[in-house]
């Protein structure tokens, strides 16, 4: 624990005075923050929905090495203004975005310190930051979240590689847990993420400790040298749709350092190491299979994984001179491009870790014309771990890479500011042979997914220890939204399997609308996600079968509604004409259903092109 924030200090700031005369209060037609100075210069924010409240008075402030700034300020000046941005990704939840906020800029000073607090306040949701003029170092945050008594939590516990499950709790432990982090508090819900996250500063953890989650942070020591500007703190609140749709960690981050993106197309993966490990990696015969099967049904990316570039006789690492001498991944290049079929391939990033390793290797990729890059083994929030993404991710768009980040930490708005990272994985995922469980997978809409592209590597039909039904993992495909969506199936399931074959043919990776049907975290969910005029619904629930009944107040007039779902004999089809309403499905135990719907004309008979 560090040191100012122990004992009755910590306890003193969340039970600061509630009335004395420094208060204000920001809002934009949503949620209010209200940030407070008690008697003693202790800065605090409380966030209340329909007058309801959200976060309890919660401390707020910094340490550095040259001052405690987060006791004895005082305010120095105020100022406002309105912020107004329009911008478009590449992935997510919604391709084009409008974002509408409420600034506060609050100017403290402690002696000769200085600190500005920065509060934004939108329809979904609250958000601060620090800003530090001049030269020193962090020491450590008095941020925390005093989330009200009694809420209903979906956490996971930290590690380096955000790779736990989320689990629900009605009483949380003392422990370290990820961000995000999702409440159930009074009538709505509360999910607490960070945005802007760079080299400019370290990761957070949550540390549960005296009623509150305190923001630890991954270095002791933060050292800037110009002045410093903290990642945002995010508090996105409202209904459980309001909060599931909310792209406010997207909004919070700066904008695009790409001015050209026509090169950057997400789109399914075909990837084939659930469905064959190391061997298959290492044969272009059978990599060649691989990019058949997805030019037939016009995937237009395959993912050549571990394993490629180590000698397949010595087994040792082969990033030397002679690496082109032997690898075969211009030759599978090539034999994609005459199919329609770009490739893809995994690297350690042991093997990019240096600038000179980056501009040689990138640039022998993209002389071969691979498109993306899965970097593995990344496994820290240190702020040099953190500066080699911001090196990397402009030796990436350098050489027009798209890239998957593994063993990585979350994404932070970072697709907005560099529009080339198409997903990441940082979520207890398919690969996971234990403690895979349908309520997992029911709470990573609201949490995991929540803040941006997951790389879960859905549809592993042959995997025995998988826990959903066949129809509840077809969902997935709409359930679970990434900019570069890896499709873990062999070949063999996915022939046996002609109606998710169907499907997947079908199903986009980039979306123009997302929107909440149904759901509870852990228990189920049904999103809708739209791609020009077909909406695509998936649903997946844990526990017992049920009826799954689906608002389709989307729809307007006719539509067809074509829903493959789990049957006697494996996965079924069945067409159904609707004109809004509702749809009712019966699914079964840990299953769910897979939908495409369009627009209905006389003899239509399926939404297939």
């Amino acid at each position: 624990m560090n040191w100012f924030l122990s004992g009755t200090l910590l306890a003193g700031l969340l039970t600061a005075p509630t009335t004395p005369a420094d208060t204000w209060t920001i809002t934009a037609g949503g949620p209010a923050a209200t940030v407070h100075l008690d008697d003693q210069g202790r800065p605090s924010v409380a966030v209340k929905r329909d007058g309801a409240a959200v976060l309890d008075p919660s401390p707020l402030g910094v340490v550095t090495e040259q001052a405690d700034l987060t006791t004895g300020l005082r305010l120095t000046g105020r100022s406002s203004r309105v912020v107004v941005e329009k911008y478009a990704t590449t992935a997510g939840k919604r391709l084009n975005r409008m974002s509408v906020m409420k600034e506060a800029r609050f100017r403290f000073a402690r002696g000769e310190a200085r600190l500005d607090l920065v509060v934004r306040a939108a329809r979904d949701g609250v958000a601060y930051r620090y800003e530090l003029p001049g030269a020193g170092a962090v020491v450590g945050e008095a941020s925390a979240f005093a989330v009200p008594d009694g809420s209903t939590a979906w956490l996971a516990g930290h590690r380096r590689d955000y790779e736990n499950p989320f689990i629900q709790y009605a009483d949380v432990p003392a422990a370290e847990y990820q961000m995000p982090a999702l409440f159930e508090v009074g009538r709505g819900y509360l999910l607490l993420a960070e945005s802007a996250l760079d080299g400019s500063y370290t990761g957070p953890r949550l540390v549960r400790e005296q009623g509150a989650y305190r923001i630890g942070l991954w270095d002791a020591r933060v050292p800037y040298d110009d002045g410093l500007t903290t990642p945002w703190r995010v508090m996105v609140t409202g209904d459980l749709a309001t909060v599931t749709e909310s792209t406010l960690v997207d909004d919070l981050a700066p904008g695009s350092e790409i001015a050209d993106t026509s090169w950057i197309k997400p789109g399914k993966v075909l990837w084939s190491w659930l469905a064959g490990g190391r061997p298959v990696q290492q044969s272009l015969e059978r990599q060649q299979e691989f990019v058949d099967y997805a030019a037939r049904h016009r995937w237009p990316y395959v993912l050549v994984d571990a394993g490629w570039y180590d000698d397949p006789v010595t087994g040792e690492r082969a990033w030397t001179d002679r690496t082109p001498e032997f690898t075969w991944i211009p030759r599978l290049v090539e034999y994609g491009k005459a199919r329609g079929v770009g490739v893809m391939v995994w690297l350690r990033f042991s093997d990019f870790d240096t600038r000179d390793k980056r501009v040689q290797r990138f640039g022998l990729l993209r002389q071969w014309g691979v498109k993306g890059v899965k970097l593995d083994f990344i496994d820290s929030e240190a702020q040099e771990r953190l500066r080699w993404y911001d090196e990397t991710l402009r030796d990436l768009a350098d050489n027009r890479l798209m890239v998957n980040f593994h063993g990585s930490t979350v994404p932070k708005g970072v697709n907005r500011t560099w529009p080339h990272v198409m997903t990441m994985e940082g979520v207890h995922g398919a690969e996971k042979s234990s403690n895979l469980t349908t309520s997992h997978l029911a709470a990573l809409p609201y949490t995991r997914n929540q803040i941006g592209s997951m790389d879960y590597t859905p549809m592993a039909f042959q995997r025995p220890g998988r826990p959903t039904s066949d129809a509840h993992e077809l969902a997935l495909s709409v359930l679970f939204e990434s900019g570069l969506q890896n499709l873990a199936g062999s070949l063999e399931a996915y022939r046996a399997r002609p109606e998710a074959e169907r499907f997947l043919n079908q199903v986009p990776a980039a979306w123009e609308e997302t929107r909440l049907l149904s759901g509870r975290p852990a228990d189920h969910t049904v999103l809708a996600r739209r791609s020009g005029e077909r909406w695509f619904i998936g649903a997946g629930v844990s526990g017992a079968a049920r009826t799954v009944d689906v608002p389709l107040n989307m729809l307007p007039g006719r539509w067809l509604v074509e829903v493959t779902r789990d049957g006697a004999g494996g996965l079924v089809r069945e067409p159904h004409v609707v004109r809004g309403g509702t749809l009712s499905v019966d699914v079964a135990a840990e299953g769910g259903f897979a939908a495409v719907a369009c627009p209905w004309k006389p003899s239509l008979t399926t939404c297939a092109r």
